[in-house]
C-alpha cells in the first residue's frame, strides 16, 4: 500500500538578517520563520560575508520555541551552512538528514547543500545562483543532474536570481509561488522551486506578513508537496 508524505517547505533569503530599516536583527527573521510553520526551511545569505563568515540566526531560540534544528554541512566553524546556504528541519516531524555540499559551476564563490531525508524517501537542495544567464543556466543543469544523481524524488529551493518568467530546468517542474522581490515593492519571482521525480505540488504562496515585509529584502515563498510512499 501506499501512504503520502506531507511536507512543507520554504526558501528564504534572509539577506544576513539586514531589513530594510538596514538593521542587522535577526529576532525578525525567527519571528518570519515562525509564522510560516515550514517542515523544512531553505535559507540563502544566512552567514555573514566577511572575516569568520559566522551564522546571523540565534539556533537557541529556533530550536526552543519552534523546534528547528540546523543540518550541518559545515566543518565545525561558526557557519550555518554553505556559501550562505543553509537548511533548518523540524526535529519534531522529520528525521536526521544526511546533509552535503554541493559544488557550483560559477565565476564567483557559489555553492549549493543538500540534505537527504533517507526514511521520508525524498531530498532537499537549498542555493542561490548566479546573476550571470549563462552560468545560472549551468548552475541549474548541476543541481538537476545531482538530483537524479540521488535516484530519490528532490525538491531544490532558493533565489534563483532569475528575473525572466520561465526558469531553465529542462524537463523538470518548475514552481513559482509569486512575486518575493523586493518585499516593498514586488516586482520579481526570484525565489523559486524545481521538482525533480515524482512529487506532487499541493500549492503554493508567496508569505507577505508584515514582519515579513520589513525582516529582508525578500519575501519567503513556501511549497506545500506530497510523495507517495510505498510502504510492504
Amino acid at each position: 500500500m501506499s501512504e503520502p508524505v506531507l511536507v512543507r517547505i520554504a526558501s528564504y533569503n534572509i539577506r544576513k538578517a539586514v531589513g530594510l530599516d538596514w538593521r542587522r536583527d535577526p529576532h525578525r527573521i525567527v519571528d518570519v520563520i515562525g509564522e510560516i510553520s515550514a517542515d523544512i526551511i531553505v535559507l540563502q545569505e544566512a552567514d555573514k560575508r566577511l572575516g569568520r563568515r559566522a551564522g546571523v540566526l540565534p539556533l537557541d531560540r529556533l530550536r526552543e520555541e519552534h523546534g528547528y534544528v540546523l543540518s550541518t554541512v559545515n566543518s565545525g566553524g561558526p557557519s550555518h551552512g554553505w556559501h550562505g546556504n543553509a537548511i533548518l528541519y523540524r526535529r519534531e516531524k522529520m528525521s536526521v538528514p544526511k546533509a552535503e555540499r554541493i559544488t557550483l559551476p560559477a565565476r564567483e564563490p557559489r555553492g549549493a547543500i543538500a540534505a537527504r531525508f533517507l526514511p521520508e524517501g525524498f531530498a532537499v537542495i537549498g542555493a542561490h545562483l548566479a546573476l550571470t544567464a549563462g552560468v545560472r543556466r549551468h548552475q541549474i543543469h548541476s543541481l538537476c543532474a545531482r538530483a537524479q544523481h540521488f535516484e530519490t524524488p528532490t525538491v531544490i529551493g532558493g533565489d534563483f536570481n532569475h528575473w525572466g518568467k520561465t526558469l531553465p530546468a529542462g524537463k523538470h517542474k518548475v514552481i513559482t509561488p509569486g512575486l518575493s522581490f523586493h518585499a516593498s515593492r514586488q516586482i520579481a519571482a526570484l525565489d523559486r522551486f524545481i521538482l525533480c521525480g515524482s512529487i506532487e505540488a499541493k500549492g503554493s504562496f508567496v508569505h507577505q506578513s508584515m514582519a515579513a515585509r520589513q525582516a529582508s529584502d525578500h519575501l519567503p515563498v513556501v511549497l506545500d508537496f506530497e510523495i507517495l510512499k510505498v510502504t510492504a
